[in-house]
């Protein structure tokens, strides 16, 4: 039988399952962007405040199969007004989707990506920062909860939705905790148009990961992740502190994450992560994972996890909604 899962993002992406991969900088590279698309979601790039614009278009390109695939883009808002030529450099790759986080939405950009044909979004976490990214022009919000890995807010997703969808006249994604068929359906139901996975993925073998933290992934249980500031003051100060970051708790979180103004002077911390980054030493190191990491058990290709996820979701749909409006 046909999919029947038609959103406001299917139709306006035009693809077949209403599932994007968050844009994971570092991890979400064109391999998996383009295994996700070719899965019939919208395969997502992660493209830091620091990447070269050489390694976007390249990156590009593998995401789009040559052109032959819809694929997006992620952008970390608040770095843009110091890399102006990142937005037109993203235009011009033509990309179905760009995604604006951590930070106010620029209306000059949504207008220079729209110009390309672009359908941009804002990665949001509290009612203002949505208000504000619908006045500057965005065609979508994405609401971001705190079961998120990686940057995020401090508001779960289910409300967060449940209050953005009241705020704005603008189509919403769900986004944080999102693991499951039927989480899948739950925000469905919800009013979502669909859903931005990233923890999902991260055992995939499209993923840019190494094999130890590949373990510690699966071994995590929903519990065993912190959100703190704490490897942004150290490794990354730029950071705005609106947006602290979920990681795998380590060696490293237990001794410092509620202790942060206490840390090692900079310098001595910094060398500490850093040089653990570089050796793969993740009792220090950061990963950064959701709280449905718990649901990691073994490795699978990006494209059978979308393809679970969706199939698996208009299956629930199909079979439980009858029976609770009492229909046999």
């Amino acid at each position: 039988m046909p999919h029947m899962l038609y959103t406001w993002l299917t139709e306006r992406l035009g693809i077949r399952h209403p599932v994007i991969s968050a844009s994971m900088t570092g991890v979400a590279h064109g391999r998996l962007a383009r295994a996700v698309s070719r899965a019939g979601g919208l395969g997502m790039l992660g493209i830091g405040s620091q990447v070269p614009v050489e390694f976007l278009a390249d990156e590009a390109r593998i995401a789009s199969d040559d052109g032959a695939l819809p694929f997006g883009v992620g952008l970390t808002a608040w770095a843009l007004p110091g890399r102006p030529e990142l937005v037109a450099a993203t235009a011009a790759q033509r990309p179905a989707l760009v995604s604006l986080s951590f930070g106010p939405v620029r209306p000059g950009d949504v207008e220079l990506l729209h110009a390309a044909g672009v359908v941009v979004s804002a990665q949001v976490h509290n009612p203002q920062a949505a208000r504000d990214a619908v006045a500057a022009g965005v065609d979508l919000i994405e609401a971001q909860g705190t079961e998120a890995g990686g940057h995020t807010g401090t508001v779960a997703m289910l409300p967060l939705l449940q209050r953005l969808r009241q705020e704005v006249d603008v189509p919403v994604l769900a986004a944080g905790g999102i693991g499951t068929p039927e989480a899948l359906a739950a925000v469905l139901v919800a009013g979502a148009v669909g859903a931005r996975v990233g923890t999902p993925l991260l055992l995939s073998q499209e993923a840019v990961l190494d094999d130890a933290a590949r373990d510690r992934l699966r071994a995590a249980e929903v519990d065993q992740t912190v959100l703190s500031p704490l490897f942004d003051q150290v490794l990354r100060p730029g950071w705005p502190q609106d947006y602290p970051v979920r990681t795998l708790a380590n060696d490293f979180t237990d001794a410092w994450a509620d202790k942060v103004d206490h840390l090692p002077p900079g310098a001595e911390a910094r060398r500490q992560v850093t040089d653990a980054v570089d050796s793969g030493n993740y009792d220090l190191a950061p990963i950064l994972a959701g709280q449905a990491v718990g649901l990691l058990t073994a490795a699978r290709p990006a494209a059978d996890v979308i393809t679970e996820l969706a199939e698996g979701a208009e299956a629930v749909l199909r079979s439980r909604v009858p029976g609770l409006l009492g229909e046999r």
